[in-house]
């Protein structure tokens, strides 16, 4: 049996609206623009787009088969949650606050892991895997920690049928068991530093969720590794987020800002917490990742001590760091428009979809051989291809399906090209005639280097985009009534800040805002503090967040 540690809501969520009514991914908007996109769901957040439903209707589907989804500027998580819906990246699951990853949503964590996991390597990380199931006695080990999560936990109280000696938690984070088997393996100085990864999924009972951004269950990575001294613990905290920050940059396209969390947004257990955040669409911050100086609060509460050079017993210092799919979310939200998905080609499951084009069927075998050759070309180039060569939907149908999944280009072959041994380019950054380009030749070398060329302008284009919006949105402050200004505009606001966590409660209690970070990067200069008047040391980024 799992439970909630916190009890009260529980009886809450059974009387939850949520059990009376559809969830909002379920209900139909009131107002929608409208794509010609296949038909519309029948059920929750789900879409039948496999070829069992033209088998019963042999007519093709056509732009007059629309799915509909909410304008961004209209309602913005209506908007997201059909975007998800709409390009197949994932399903509500029969527990509320859960859901399922389809293949195309998992297909875009997988790029994450790649990149990840080679990076992980390079900097000297072994994968592992620790159990999903911690003795809750673990978890009151560390006190900042237990009050840190409690209210999140779910716990295991019967198991084959009879209750157990002691409640299991469901991982909600795994520095505890972690700390436990370390405390097993580390012994002298010899065995130092110790620096493993996992990829698995946590726990955490959520009460109000958003797919992908937050959920009940979710899948991540959570890296952790023990040092001889403080400094090597720093560095390699320091080290992760910057691997983070990289990929956000280099892979993502996202800009993020990295910085220090603030005492209060500081992870339950950790001396400090360094973390990036993005700017969505809606100008609301998301945390992206977070890397955790641990201290030495995990290896006193568990005993995780090794014998130093000189022979005296030593507790170790320690890091955490992790990175999840709601990297996913991030993304969707950072460069998704009216069309859907808008994806990034170095993390885009398909970077090129090639879509041939005939009326007549003695063009049929014409067309459909050269879109081959021209996949053939590509893939052996190492570019992610899709050739959509079904009969079932018309070539409009296939333009609107492959824009909303975010596919960076599109090539259009017709009996026309064929002639004259020539392609068309679309590119789904820049929508309609200006995103067009015709008569790009079929010869391998010359294919093969423009839509190199094309995917990384494009992967460029999406970064430059999202930092010119990012920075005309952030507002420089100097006291806290421009401070508020700024967050009711829904911008985020830089100021120098030294004042107290009541201070900071207080920001957050009659704006909404929190610290986001101290960022990395510091203006040079004296500064005095917003709220107080005082002399500050740094700037603090103020904002609204999920």
């Amino acid at each position: 049996m799992v439970s909630s540690l916190r009890l009260p809501s529980l009886t809450s969520l059974f009387s939850s609206p949520y059990l009376r009514r559809p969830p909002p991914l379920l209900r139909r908007p009131h107002h929608h623009h409208n794509l010609s996109l296949p038909p519309p769901l029948t059920t929750a957040f789900s879409s039948q787009t496999t070829s069992a439903s033209t088998t019963e209707n042999p007519k093709k589907q056509t732009n007059q088969d629309q799915k509909v989804i909410t304008p961004r500027s209209q309602d913005f998580n209506a908007w997201y949650v059909d975007i998800i819906a709409n390009a197949e990246l994932a399903d509500y699951g029969p527990v509320r606050g859960t859901m399922v990853i389809r293949s195309y949503g998992y297909a875009i964590w997988e790029a994450i892991q790649d990149y990840l996991n080679v990076k992980f390597k390079e900097t000297g990380h072994s994968n592992m895997y620790f159990p999903q199931f911690i003795p809750f006695s673990f978890i009151e080990k560390e006190a900042s920690h237990v009050e840190g999560f409690s209210p999140e936990l779910a716990l295991v109280t019967i198991g084959g049928g009879k209750e157990l000696e002691e409640k299991l938690v469901v991982r909600p984070t795994s520095e505890t068991i972690v700390n436990h088997m370390f405390t097993q393996w580390i012994h002298s100085y010899r065995d130092l530093p110790l620096m493993v990864n996992q990829w698995a999924n946590v726990t955490r009972w959520e009460m109000r969720t958003k797919p992908f951004v937050r959920t009940l269950e979710f899948l991540w990575q959570e890296g952790h590794t023990a040092h001889a001294n403080p400094e090597e613990a720093e560095k390699e905290a320091l080290q992760m987020i910057d691997v983070y920050t990289k990929f956000a940059f280099e892979q993502a396209a996202i800009p993020v800002i990295a910085g220090r969390k603030s005492k209060a947004e500081t992870f339950a257990g950790a001396d400090r917490t360094y973390t990036i955040e993005a700017m969505m669409g809606d100008r609301k911050a998301l945390q992206a990742g977070t890397s955790h100086n641990l201290g030495q609060n995990f290896s006193r509460a568990f005993g995780t001590q090794f014998m130093d050079e000189n022979g005296e017993r030593q507790h170790v210092w320690q890091t955490s760091w992790a990175v999840s799919t709601r990297f996913i979310g991030g993304i969707i939200m950072t460069h998704g428009d009216d069309s859907g998905l808008m994806l990034p080609p170095k993390i885009a499951p398909i970077q090129v979809v090639i879509v041939p084009i005939w009326k007549k069927e003695d063009e049929k075998t014409g067309v459909l051989n050269a879109a081959s050759s021209v996949k053939k070309v590509l893939q052996s180039a190492g570019i992610k291809v899709k050739l959509d060569d079904t009969d079932q939907r018309t070539p409009g149908w296939k333009f609107n399906f492959w824009e909303m999944k975010g596919v960076p280009l599109r090539i259009e072959i017709g009996p026309r090209d064929v002639s004259s041994a020539s392609v068309v380019i679309s590119r789904r950054d820049i929508p309609g005639k200006q995103g067009k380009v015709f008569g790009i030749s079929m010869e391998p070398s010359i294919l093969e280097a423009y839509v190199k060329d094309k995917l990384d302008e494009i992967q460029s284009s999406l970064l430059g985009r999202a930092t010119s919006f990012r920075d005309s949105n952030i507002v420089d402050v100097s006291s806290y009534d421009e401070l508020k200004a700024a967050i009711t505009l829904g911008k985020w606001a830089r100021g120098p800040w030294s004042a107290s966590d009541a201070d900071e409660q207080r920001v957050k209690e009659e704006t909404g805002a929190t610290i986001r970070c101290f960022p990395f990067e510091q203006p040079q200069g004296i500064k005095t503090c917003l709220m107080t008047g005082s002399p500050a040391e740094e700037v603090a980024i103020f904002a609204k967040s999920y």
